[in-house]
């Protein structure tokens, strides 16, 4: 992409932004991303001098395995923090100097903190989800869930969702250890049977079919992954649906949930929920969600547009 070395690239933008506060989100086609206006406004209305940028390992020639390297420069050049996503949530592990508890229970990082010389990971995926369940989705049942997904996000909502008091959650993930490494992780914490891995079409469809809601938690979905994670005729009026892409806010699984009689559920309120959980980890401020919600609404509407929201 660059003809400058992204280290140099990292520390002249360090240089240009003394005084600030620096952040910056590290994945995998994350251009779409809506976090750097979103926190960037949030820290303007607080009064706090505040820098949020875009590492996009693709744009760089960069595999996954080189987010320690990122890590390390970031950290070198006096930043505060990461916000880390797809694919990285678990690579970052082995690059970090400690974690918090919810982080190492859940084996996925979305946060990373620098004080003192340490990089500290953090999970706010999984509290930005069941919150933004609870309050869009009140009072859905949750006795039996399908969960698609089990990587970084997955374990996030998975936890979430047992730690809410889901009575099962059945896993499905195209690759089937991690599915059942992530069993494995849940029974640990919540007990034998709580969670269990599913493989395959036919088990999925019987899952959906006994199953309360569906929570989708794969890129399928995404501005670069379109497409649908299941077949729509598994989808019903009587099973919810949530899913945690939201760029675009309306996925195929979404609208098609919708048309299909689903009670539906963007990935929207998830995204703000972590994103002001990480925004008080990195700048010790509360922030005001509700006006975070009202920003990202704009955003989602249209991402170059000025927002006005107090």
């Amino acid at each position: 992409m660059a003809h400058t070395p992204f280290p140099d690239a990292v520390r002249e933008h360090a240089g240009r932004s003394r005084g600030a506060l620096l952040v910056a989100l590290v994945g995998s086609g994350i251009g779409p991303s809506l976090s750097p206006a979103l926190h960037e406004r949030e820290a303007e209305r607080a009064g706090l001098p505040y820098r949020y940028r875009r590492i996009d390992l693709d744009e760089w020639g960069l595999p996954p395995e080189a987010v320690g390297d990122v890590v390390a420069v970031t950290r070198d050049a006096g930043y505060r923090g990461l916000n880390i996503t797809h694919p990285c949530k678990q690579e970052v592990l082995a690059h970090l100097d400690g974690l918090s508890a919810d982080a190492e229970a859940l084996g996925a990082v979305n946060t990373v903190v620098f004080t003192d010389g340490r990089a500290v990971g953090h999970n706010t995926d999984w509290s930005g989800f069941t919150r933004g369940l609870a309050e869009g989705m009140p009072g859905v049942r949750l006795d039996s869930v399908v969960l698609l997904g089990a990587g970084g996000a997955g374990a996030a909502v998975a936890h979430g969702l047992l730690t809410q008091g889901a009575g099962t959650v059945r896993i499905f993930d195209l690759d089937r250890h991690r599915g059942e490494d992530l069993e494995a992780s849940l029974a640990a914490r919540f007990g034998g049977g709580r969670a269990t891995a599913g493989h395959g079409d036919d088990q999925l469809a019987r899952a959906v079919h006994a199953a309360d809601g569906l929570v989708h938690a794969t890129p399928t979905g995404m501005a670069a992954h379109p497409g649908l994670p299941l077949p729509a005729d598994l989808l019903r009026p009587d099973l919810w649906v949530a899913d945690v892409v939201y760029r675009p806010l309306d996925t195929e699984l979404v609208t098609t949930a919708a048309a299909a009689g689903c009670r539906v559920l963007d990935g929207g309120r998830m995204a703000v929920f972590q994103a002001a959980e990480a925004f008080r980890l990195f700048t010790g401020t509360e922030p005001d969600t509700g006006r975070m919600l009202r920003h990202f609404d704009v955003l989602a509407r249209d991402p170059g547009q000025e927002s006005d929201v107090r």
